[in-house]
């Protein structure tokens, strides 16, 4: 990047925290930088933050697609980027909010709901006779049930919410664990962090939240003082049924070949 002082910068997530990281990383000049994409996984504002201090302010830009369409189904529109939100549509897509538990069932507008779509990117099936329901015939439309999460707002803009695989029921409330570890973001000693859920033996159909945290270099302070303060800000900063029950440190925050976390690994912990 020192040498070829690039105008666009394309990585996921995890991988902007990385360097985010680097000294190096910090220290590069970015006056030719013209748009940095993210995309494969949720970010959280304050992250987006972190990144456009370094870069510089507007240059940030979240894409949202599948494999299987192709692979992009929204963009922000250049100019007219909103920080936290996947933008529109792209041409020739449209795009429904509905109730995870019926597709016919749009959701009004500023509430969430499963993102469905419908375009000439979208995959004819997958390879044998797998994942049958996640394509659906509506109003004469082929559809692809995304198994994602998102918000409307009243302009237009799409906000991703969670993967619904991935949304945590306690006490009868959802929680996405991507709000979550977004607000965590903002502790000095976290570098990553990862909310799951463990089935509730004590209330069947409910779910206890787990987090799970990789500390910056140089964390000197003890793992129970730690779980106090992480406690203590998301008592402060969420509702109560959102603060993680369970707390664990582990070296480091498992990722998938493509940098995304991976929730599944913690899940089997």
């Amino acid at each position: 990047m020192k040498r070829h002082n690039p105008t666009a910068l394309m990585a996921v997530p995890a991988l902007y925290q990385m360097m985010l990281a680097n000294p190096d990383f910090r220290a590069l000049d970015f006056s030719k930088l013209k748009m940095a994409v993210t995309a494969a996984a949720p970010f959280a504002v304050e992250e987006l933050k972190k990144v456009e201090a370094v870069i510089g302010a507007g240059k940030m830009s979240e894409v949202y697609g599948m494999t299987e369409t192709g692979p992009v189904q929204t963009c922000n529109p250049p100019q007219a980027y909103r920080l936290g939100y996947v933008g529109f549509p792209i041409p020739g897509t449209e795009l429904r909010l509905v109730n995870p538990e019926n597709p016919l069932e749009q959701v009004p507008l500023g509430e969430p709901g499963e993102i469905m779509v419908s375009g000439p990117q979208v995959m004819k099936g997958y390879f044998g006779d797998v994942g049958a329901d996640a394509l659906r015939d509506i109003d004469g439309l082929r559809w692809m049930m995304t198994g994602d999460i998102g918000v409307m707002d009243e302009d237009g803009y799409l906000r991703i919410c969670d993967r619904s695989k991935d949304m945590l029921i306690v006490g009868g409330y959802k929680v996405f664990s991507v709000e979550v570890e977004g607000k965590i973001a903002s502790l000095p000693f976290v570098a990553m962090s990862a909310m799951v859920g463990r089935p509730d033996t004590d209330r069947p159909g409910n779910e206890v939240a787990q987090l799970y945290v990789q500390l910056k270099p140089g964390v000197t302070d003890g793992e129970d003082a730690l779980r106090e303060q992480i406690t203590a800000f998301c008592r402060a900063n969420t509702a109560p049924y959102k603060v993680p029950k369970e707390i664990f440190f582990i070296p480091a925050i498992p990722l998938t070949s493509v940098g995304k976390i991976d929730k599944k690994a913690l899940r089997q912990k």
